[in-house]
């Protein structure tokens, strides 16, 4: 996609955002579910399994949302919407979905033009490329003639272009809309390279019948925070979906677990941060329209944030993720929440 159109497309989203209600607490809360927009299949982000139930990383998302409004995260009270590169802000500015949580990167325009609200970050990526290891290539300095598959109405595409134009390579787009059909047709020989967020190509590889024969090159070009977003003009709905998320990560740090959660919420103990996140000191809950005991309830359907990364993406899974940035600040990473209280 040339840069002017892919403005356009920008523009004309951020008029409909600007124009759309934006939908609240609730509305949620009146219709009985949440309507949250995902991929339309990454493996351990965004999948489905044998019985067709959404799951995964940032799927987890969306569940501890529901539970965190409805006391459960079940698909009673979530529903989901898979979305691409160039639909996933439609479906959010036109009040399809509630929500998004899918892989999408926090940058200006998406969060000033396209007038919408980036809660926080749940994976803290960059940018790289695979190849065939039968290449030989070592270095995407190497790639200078490359066919690339690439999606389109992604950062990814602008930041493509200028990791060629600055180190003076010329490349062929192979454009794409969907994670499923980069994987198709960059195993079909289509495309020389496949270039999208690192976390996302190593998911892809996972998919490979032979994972070995595809190299993940050393370069990271770009910075990619990856978070939920809710559309601009409701502060409230926001502050829910942002504090699931900070709920999330505070469990991590005070050792709060899916096992002990309500055990330590029906014993309040010493520690003044924990009684508070989990119901038994002040009116927390109440200041956003929630019952007291809503991070108990997000908690327990998939955890804190890092059983939630270890479960589907992290060392011990196909994806094979190692915590690195998305540690948390005690650990090394950058992961951090401000404080609850």
């Amino acid at each position: 996609m040339k840069l002017s159109a892919l403005l356009g497309a920008v523009a004309t989203v951020g008029l409909m955002a600007g124009g759309a209600s934006a939908g609240t607490l609730d509305d949620v809360k009146a219709k009985g579910f949440l309507q949250c927009g995902v991929s339309t299949g990454v493996a351990g982000f965004a999948f489905t399994d044998a019985s067709g139930v959404w799951d995964g990383f940032d799927v987890a998302v969306c569940r501890a949302v529901a539970a965190a409004v409805f006391g459960d995260g079940s698909d009673t009270h979530v529903k989901f919407t898979p979305t691409t590169g160039k639909t996933r802000f439609t479906a959010l500015a036109s009040g399809e979905v509630d929500m998004l949580a899918r892989n999408t990167t926090w940058t200006f325009s998406r969060d000033v033009d396209l007038k919408f609200e980036f809660v926080g970050v749940n994976y803290y990526d960059g940018q790289g490329f695979m190849v065939p290891a039968s290449l030989g290539v070592e270095s995407a300095l190497d790639l200078n003639g490359a066919t690339v598959c690439i999606q389109t109405g992604t950062t990814t595409e602008l930041n493509l272009a200028d990791f060629f134009r600055v180190n003076g390579m010329t490349y062929e787009p192979v454009p794409i809309e969907t994670n499923a059909e980069a994987e198709q047709n960059y195993l079909a020989g289509a495309c020389d390279v496949y270039t999208t967020d690192a976390s996302g190509l190593a998911a892809t590889r996972a998919n490979f019948p032979d994972p070995s024969a595809h190299v993940i090159l050393p370069e990271i070009i770009s910075k990619e925070p990856l978070g939920p977003l809710v559309r601009h003009g409701d502060n409230d709905w926001g502050d829910v979906v942002r504090w699931v998320l900070n709920a999330l990560i505070i469990a991590e740090e005070l050792g709060i677990t899916k096992d002990n959660v309500a055990d330590m919420a029906a014993n309040a103990g010493d520690n003044p941060e924990i009684n508070r996140l989990l119901g038994a000191e002040g009116e927390y809950g109440a200041m956003m329209g929630l019952p007291a005991d809503w991070a108990v309830k997000a908690i327990s359907v998939n955890g804190n944030y890092g059983e939630i990364f270890a479960k589907y993406i992290g060392e011990e899974t196909p994806i094979g993720l190692a915590r690195g940035l998305n540690a948390l600040w005690t650990e090394g990473g950058i992961l951090y929440a401000p404080p609850y209280r």
